[in-house]
């Protein structure tokens, strides 16, 4: 199996799913589990699995970031089922693949219970990779740009260690999700799992929780709603938005390829706080006042990937613009508000 930068040469083979695959009269439907399927990005992922009709689709949530709403359009769907389920308690399951995403994504959420997050992070990646050690599947993490912490180089690529802080508070997520890595090639080396590791970075689009506390989706709904702008000072600090189709597209693609990762999915337009604030007030709300806020503690400076890996070994990079994004999510968060526009 390729792999990037990693020695597989002690690595065992992956162990056999069920012998269905193999039965001449049986044609089985891939299945497909997706923790954390009722969040923004894992609903989008489901939305785009179901579409393929030999895909059946299995979510785990426990709804403490996600909504059933974000798959009300699959509830009852024969090839769909939703179980309400912790990953930090062990799974009992049959299946192919595993889209392993749940994690609170936000400051806000693992701020306010950043033990919980580290334990989904650590004690429920060791559950899943359990899961995929004794049924066979193929594993794919969603790990995050965060393990690069506050970055000493610019643009980040797939090599770059990283500069993180292991006692701060947003460190639950941080050093949570590079246990995840370690955790993921260990049992890759250790037992022939055979998995995948995106390093995704920041994504927006429609079904972002609404006051989640990133960026886009305040300033969003902060423009909706007639307030003003607040950019954490300086406001020259900078993030690269992709939208999550490209997201989606990005994630499906490393699955289905040959490379373990770890690989940056991300648009490396980099783009001020100061500058998406500017956008924003022109696409939704050009009287809205921009007004500068105290920052939180460890916020990195810089954040940008390198996607020369996802170019070269996937294929894929962006093609949803910034511009054209913003007011595909506006639809979405108006609907959800109650506010329409102003003629």
């Amino acid at each position: 199996m390729a792999s990037s930068g990693v020695n597989n040469a002690s690595a065992k083979p992956p162990p056999e799913p069920s012998p269905l695959r193999k039965a001449k009269f049986f044609q089985a439907n891939m299945r497909i589990l997706v923790t954390g399927g009722a969040g923004f990005i894992g609903s989008h992922l489901v939305d785009r699995l179901m579409q393929n009709e030999k895909n059946e689709v299995i979510v785990v949530d426990n709804y403490f970031t996600g909504s059933k709403d974000n798959l009300k359009q699959w509830i009852g769907h024969p090839r769909f089922e939703l179980i309400r389920h912790d990953v930090t308690e062990p799974l009992l399951i049959e299946v192919d693949q595993i889209y392993h995403l749940a994690c609170p994504a936000s400051p806000i959420f693992y701020k306010y219970n950043p033990v919980k997050t580290i334990k989904t992070n650590v004690i429920g990646t060791l559950n899943m990779l359990g899961l995929a050690k004794r049924v066979g599947a193929r594993i794919l993490l969603t790990s995050t740009s965060e393990v690069y912490g506050d970055p000493l180089i610019h643009p980040q690529d797939e090599s770059y260690w990283g500069n993180v802080n292991p006692i701060g508070v947003r460190s639950c997520y941080d050093e949570g999700k590079r246990v995840a890595e370690t955790l993921m090639f260990d049992y890759h080396r250790q037992h022939g799992i055979e998995i995948r590791i995106a390093r995704i970075f920041n994504t927006y689009g429609p079904r972002m929780n609404i006051d989640d506390g990133r960026v886009v989706s305040n300033f969003i709904a902060q423009a909706i709603r007639d307030e003003p702008l607040t950019v954490q000072l300086p406001g020259t600090q900078t993030r690269s938005f992709c939208y999550v189709s490209d997201m989606v597209d990005g994630l499906i693609r490393l699955m289905e390829g040959d490379n373990t990762g770890p690989i940056n999915i991300g648009n490396p337009g980099e783009f001020t706080m100061l500058e998406l604030a500017e956008t924003v007030k022109e696409l939704i709300n050009p009287e809205v006042q921009i007004i500068t806020v105290e920052n939180t503690p460890d916020d990195p400076r810089q954040r940008k990937p390198d996607i020369t890996k996802a170019k070269s070994l996937l294929g894929w990079e962006p093609t949803i613009k910034l511009r054209d994004g913003i007011p595909l999510m506006e639809d979405d968060f108006r609907g959800r508000l109650g506010i329409s526009r102003k003629n």
